[in-house]
């Protein structure tokens, strides 16, 4: 998937066999093919008899750069056996929109067109998107379908709640291209290196309340905790998503818990250690909040406040301490946001957690760090190793971050 110019390695060189079938949905489907092309994958598609009323072979072969694949195909001497070929190269076939009608199909392995002859003989994931009126969907007939390929290990994603083209509202649309493009990143990172590992990301900027209305936080947006937690899930592993205050979606697959405060982040973060593997703490936590907090608004009349603060819990000195005991999570990775003597103070804040790495980010850079989509970040290791690195996207910072995360891992087995 393309993130500001970036191109997410998932998709780099992967063969996505995409299938759609008859319906206006259909529309969507080259939007899709469309965006996995740029984002690296080889596309080849197959359209249905009834998915051409909709969309032609040359729409797809004009957004993938490939051949689009009809049922005629089957016969027209180029290839006896072109279901074998199409399915045997494929890592993931991705049928959108599929029709009540092509569920039926696929779930008595009916072998009748070209769509579903290559599903029978692929041994790659298979992910569904449904696409029909609500009581079509609703229908036992087709909930017993889709239940017998859910058995089988296929993905279904969706459908959506709308506006169909029927004019009714209910639950039958096509998810969209971008949550799908979300879907099969997750499926296609599901063997990755991480498989089996639990890792814990932190998110955002806490709010420490005053009042009934105000608070005190910082600016950070959260857009590159949520980015280690999507390369995590590129890389196979099981995420837990601990955010505060961040609008951002959550990447497919990610379990995310939602706090707000910094002791509720500490008691979310010392929660889910428990049986982590790793602790990639990217937040920016409050180190002080209000003493004391009102659960009414302070009003203008009564005069200039004066606030009191104090300190807030330290996770990762907590964190530090339950490792000593427990011996998870077996690595932690902290980031230091720092305004001067970047290494000197990452290093200090590196061994004062006892942590494997730090992520040290000048916050005084107007192009890295808060509220941008890039970072400039400079590495610092346990044995004293650090390793600066050029303006970079988000993105590429958490790929990096997560490679480095696999070695560690490594080392720690």
């Amino acid at each position: 998937m393309l993130y500001n110019g970036y191109m997410a390695k998932i998709f780099e060189n992967k063969h996505i066999l995409l299938g759609t079938t008859g319906s206006i949905a259909s529309y969507k489907t080259v939007d899709l093919a469309s965006k996995l092309t740029q984002a690296g994958a080889q596309v080849k598609v197959i359209l249905t008899e009834a998915a051409q009323k909709f969309v032609t072979p040359l729409t797809f072969q004009s957004v993938t750069g490939q051949k689009a694949y009809i049922d005629d195909d089957l016969w027209s001497g180029e290839s006896q056996v072109v279901h074998i070929g199409l399915g045997s190269e494929a890592d993931l076939m991705v049928i959108a929109p599929v029709s009540a009608n092509t569920i039926a199909r696929l779930a008595q392995g009916l072998a009748d067109n070209l769509l579903c002859l290559t599903a029978l003989v692929i041994h790659c994931p298979i992910l569904l998107a449904p696409a029909m009126d609500s009581g079509m969907f609703g229908h036992p007939a087709t909930q017993a379908n889709l239940e017998i390929l859910r058995q089988r290990g296929v993905y279904i994603a969706g459908p959506s709640e709308g506006r169909m083209a029927s004019g009714l509202v209910g639950l039958g649309r096509m998810v969209e291209p971008v949550e799908l493009l979300g879907t099969i990143r997750f499926i296609l990172g599901r063997d990755g290196e991480l498989k089996g590992k639990q890792i814990v990301v932190t998110a955002g900027g806490t709010s420490e309340p005053i009042d009934a209305v105000r608070s005190i936080t910082n600016r950070s947006s959260g857009k590159q905790g949520f980015a280690i937690a999507q390369a995590a899930i590129d890389h196979g592993a099981t995420v837990t998503l601990i955010s505060a205050n961040s609008s951002i979606v959550t990447p497919v697959g990610v379990h995310r818990i939602d706090i707000s405060t910094a002791q509720e982040m500490h008691n979310a973060v010392m929660d889910a250690i428990k049986t982590a593997d790793a602790l990639i703490m990217a937040a920016a936590v409050a180190d002080f909040r209000p003493d004391e907090v009102t659960n009414l608004k302070i009003k203008k009349e009564a005069g200039i406040p004066e606030i009191h603060l104090t300190y807030t819990k330290d996770i990762l000195s907590d964190v530090r301490e339950y490792r000593k005991k427990d011996g998870h999570p077996k690595v932690v990775i902290g980031f230091a946001a720092e305004s001067q003597d970047l290494v000197h103070n990452a290093r200090q804040k590196l061994e004062r957690k006892n942590l494997d790495l730090i992520v040290a980010n000048d916050i005084l850079a107007k192009d890295a760090g808060f509220a941008v989509d890039t970072n400039r970040v400079t590495l610092i290791g346990k044995e004293g190793e650090v390793a600066q690195y050029p303006l970079m996207s988000k993105e590429e910072v958490a790929e990096l971050i997560i490679n480095k995360l696999i070695q560690l891992i490594a080392i720690s087995i």
